[in-house]
């Protein structure tokens, strides 16, 4: 497997609004957001699927994602989706293992590619400052 755009972003040669960052994981904010505040989670390691990961860091990877969803929810005062696929029927557009945690303050009964937010001029970047650790 080549390598993937989230280790491209992970290792900064692709921007990102990064909002968390530690020795194995990296969470930004999605480019094409469902909501604003859209957030992906994942390992800095390349793993295809949750199924490749060895136990102790997908548990690891699971106790960021929830502390990362918890602050979203403080922070924007929302509910949070959190969703994450495993291959490319079950809808997986990235090889690399991630996460995605989705804000929520209004009642949306489905997402769709055609329902898509974007950020206005400048608005990413304050997300990007109220989120970050």
């Amino acid at each position: 497997m080549g390598e993937t755009i989230f280790s491209k972003i992970i290792k900064g040669e692709i921007p990102s609004y990064k909002i968390y960052e530690d020795k194995n994981h990296y969470a930004f904010l999605d480019i094409a957001p469902f909501e604003k505040g859209h957030t992906l989670v994942v390992p800095k390691k390349e793993y295809v699927t949750i199924f490749d990961m060895p136990e102790e860091e997908f548990e690891e990877l699971m106790s960021v994602v929830r502390k990362i969803a918890k602050h979203l929810k403080e922070t924007l005062n929302c509910d949070i989706n959190l969703w994450q696929n495993n291959g490319e029927t079950a809808g997986q557009e990235v090889p690399h293992v991630h996460f995605h945690i989705v804000p929520r303050s209004e009642n949306k009964k489905t997402y769709c590619l055609e329902n898509k937010v974007k950020y206005l001029d400048g608005e990413a970047t304050n997300y990007q400052k109220t989120l970050q650790f």
